[in-house]
């Protein structure tokens, strides 16, 4: 019998029985079945006789039928029997042909498998004839309300650097233009080991990186989760203290000899000047919280978010709660930098990538969307607050390119655009990372896809006959389906329709029904999903190359013959997962006046992992080559001679004995 993969689904009322492939016509088997059934009533009758029929109280004919038959009667059974016989046979044969039913199954080998578990659809889904769409019109029409023309692409690269050269002049702008005070990237030359600390939400990880000054480095991590209770906790030290900790706990972990040999030096009174530059862990710390930067290692928190709630930090510098909490723990650590994790990400690609020209943007495109890049320092016009190194002439600016045209001066807005915007928790802000970012691509496809479906006209998952459904079922979704509920379908379910391209689209269709329950989906449904799915992504795409393009053009290095490339450093599950997605950008880029085919060509976008641990622990590096460390040295060997005479005090006034019990206490 062939193999079939049946799945039940819930219907409030009842229960359904769907089956993934062509099902055999039901009156064909229940004839196969009744003729089988007579081959062994008349052979029961022939054999056994009425005795036979008493001992089957199963059977249930007239008693008058079967006693009345005669010898004669007998002959022509047996002939009518044999024909069942033969017929059922052939029929089942036909039905089933990869089994021999007239004979017995073999016996497997130990080699062999005793049984087949069929896939949930096959590798290759049954052949049907080509199919018209019948949902075309319909989808078409959604499809070009997210069409992006070549014209349009270039109206908003215009607008883009309008946007960004407004940005430098004053406050208050769509986009914001942060200054970071990062004066300068790394050129992969750089060695040492440093630490980073990213809070970015339930999770706090510490890290240690080391630069082995050739493109390359080792890290090294501890991760833990943040008790609930700190994230709403009364006071900011009781989440700081925390995170200081973590740190200490790290250290003993993964820097033992270095961090006993610190123990040592603090209270060894043989070396009253303490510590040397080389004895301290400089910190970077990526704080994915809004703040007010006002200098490398100095930041005002704005306000709390992602569950976080704790009112006393607002306003306050949090480098510097980190560092009290450190200092408490007598660690030899200086928060040297706050990281932004855009910024992290431009920093890990100048360091990783072996282009001789330098990175030029870190982006990420995944759940969120937000660029850095370097600016020269001659054309941000606005105040740039607290100190920081002028030498190099140029800094890294945060874009905050997810606010760009928050006044719709020309971005594209769908009725489905406007749906979503209303509402999310932000009406009329972050308006470019909502056609952009992961996070909202996949509602502005449900949406979209919602509309269909309420319209009592479209078929779209209500193909009720089987006999028009390549599959030969029906096909309905549930009430609890995600197409159904705000925020219901993830976008990852856009990275499935854009990959599969076979035939029947058997692995779209397939996570249509696991993800979303719409049952037995037809080819028709598919087409349509993707083909909408996909002309959303391609938008966000195009618009990714918006704002790749401008800041390329804004370098300069276009028409430099010098710069070999311009490299480009981009994070995120849109770049690393979405098929093609990079692919569409360029693209684009193509389409941009004064890039083209060839300055498309000169164009390098390569990944760059872990911008919050390698870009942050680089960032400190850049931050420790311009600070004065003998102010911090001093703070250490001021505090390391009052622990000295402090212990020596202890001595003083208790014997030896005590006084190891008071420090054990302590």
């Amino acid at each position: 019998m062939e193999a079939q993969q049946v799945q039940v689904y819930g219907h409030g009322h009842g229960h359904e029985i769907k089956t993934k492939k062509r099902p055999w016509p039901r009156f064909l088997v229940s004839c196969v079945a009744l003729m089988l059934f007579l081959v062994q009533l008349s052979q029961l009758v022939l054999s056994n006789g009425d005795a036979k029929l008493q001992q089957q109280p199963e059977l249930k004919f007239p008693r008058n039928l079967l006693t009345s038959l005669s010898s004669a009667n007998a002959s022509i059974l047996v002939s009518f029997s044999s024909l069942l016989q033969l017929f059922s046979l052939r029929t089942l044969h036909l039905l089933f042909p990869q089994f021999s039913l007239s004979s017995p199954p073999p016996i497997p080998s130990a080699s062999e498998a005793v049984c087949y578990i069929p896939p949930l659809f096959t590798t290759t889904p049954p052949t049907s004839p080509a199919i018209t769409m019948a949902l075309a019109d319909e989808s078409n029409r959604i499809v070009q309300e997210f069409d992006f023309s070549d014209e349009e692409l270039n109206t908003h690269v215009k607008e883009f650097l309008r946007q960004m050269d407004e940005g430098l002049h004053k406050e208050g702008t769509s986009l914001q233009q942060i200054p970071t005070y990062v004066t300068g990237v790394p050129n992969g030359t750089e060695k040492g080991l440093y630490l980073a600390v990213d809070l970015g939400g339930t999770n706090f990880r510490v890290c240690s990186i080391m630069l082995n000054g050739d493109t390359t480095f080792n890290l090294t991590y501890n991760k833990v989760a943040i008790p609930k209770e700190l994230m709403v906790a009364k006071t900011s030290s009781q989440l700081f203290s925390f995170l200081a900790k973590q740190i200490e706990i790290f250290l003993k972990e993964h820097h033992a000899d270095r961090f006993n040999s610190h123990l040592r030096r603090r209270n060894t009174a043989s070396t009253p000047s303490g510590y040397r530059d080389e004895h301290i862990f400089r910190l970077g710390f990526t704080f994915s919280f809004p703040v007010k930067q006002l200098a490398i290692n100095k930041g005002l928190l704005i306000r709390w978010t992602k569950g976080f709630d704790i009112p006393d930090a607002i306003g306050k510098d949090v480098c510097a709660l980190l560092q009290t909490e450190i200092d408490k723990l007598h660690l030899p650590v200086k928060v040297a930098a706050l990281v932004n994790d855009t910024v992290g990400t431009l920093m890990a690609r100048s360091y990783t990538s072996t282009s001789k020209s330098r990175s030029v943007l870190g982006a990420i495109f995944g759940t969120g969307t937000n660029g850095a890049y370097m600016e020269k320092l001659s054309n941000i016009k606005k105040p740039i607050s607290g100190e920081y190194d002028q030498s190099t002439g140029e800094m890294v600016v945060n874009t905050e390119w997810g606010s760009f045209d928050n006044q719709l001066n020309v971005l594209p807005s769908t009725p489905w655009d406007k749906a979503l915007d209303a509402e999310s928790v932000n009406p009329g802000l972050q308006m470019f990372e909502k056609r952009v970012s992961g996070m909202f691509l996949g509602e502005i496809v449900r949406l979209a896809m919602a509309d269909m479906i309420n319209n009592e006209s479209s078929s779209l998952f209500k193909d009720l006959n089987s006999s028009t459904n390549d599959w030969g079922t029906t096909t309905n979704i549930a009430p609890s389906s995600g197409f159904l509920k705000p925020w219901g379908l993830d976008s990852s379910i856009m990275s499935v329709a854009a990959a599969d391209n076979t035939p029947e689209l058997s692995t779209l269709r397939q996570e249509l029904e696991n993800l979303l329950s719409v049952y037995t989906p037809s080819l028709e449904d598919a087409q349509a999903f993707k083909s909408v799915s996909n002309a959303v992504g391609r938008r966000a795409a195009r618009l990714s190359a918006v704002a790749i393009g401008a800041i390329a053009l804004n370098s300069g290095k276009l028409n430099d013959l010098d710069e070999e490339v311009i490299d480009i450093g981009v994070d995120g599950s849109l770049v690393e997962h979405y098929p093609f997605f990079r692919d569409m950008i360029y693209e684009a880029l193509r389409a941009i006046d004064g890039i083209g085919p060839q300055g498309a060509e000169k164009i390098r976008i390569g990944i760059a992992k872990d911008g919050s641990g390698v870009g942050a622990a680089l960032i400190a590096l850049v931050a420790a080559g311009r600070e004065k460390p003998e102010d911090y040295l001093t703070d250490l060997r001021s505090e390391s001679n009052r622990a000295r005479k402090s212990s020596d005090a202890i001595r003083t006034f208790y014997p030896p004995s005590q006084a190891i019990q008071t420090s054990a206490s302590a």
